[in-house]
């Protein structure tokens, strides 16, 4: 398996893991991905943005991934 699709699997993997942690994990299918398609029409730094992203840093904290750091105020742990 080359490089890249070992990053975009791991990507996926982690990705997973957020849905999961989330609660997510027996979501309708369609509802997930529209909640998400909608979440990626924020601009970033709106209000809606900025809450989301603090409720994200504040569950990282009370509980990180073993596998991830923290992520910073400054980018949200995009990788």
């Amino acid at each position: 398996m080359s490089e890249a699709r070992k990053r975009e699997a791991r990507q996926k993997f982690l990705l997973g893991g957020l849905v999961v942690r989330a609660g997510l994990a027996e979501a309708d299918r369609a509802f997930l991905f529209g909640a998400l398609i909608e979440a990626s029409g924020f601009v970033a730094g709106s209000d809606h943005h900025e809450r989301l992203k603090a409720i994200g840093l504040e569950a990282f904290r009370q509980r990180p991934m073993e596998d991830l750091q923290v992520p910073d105020q400054v980018d949200g742990g995009r990788p």
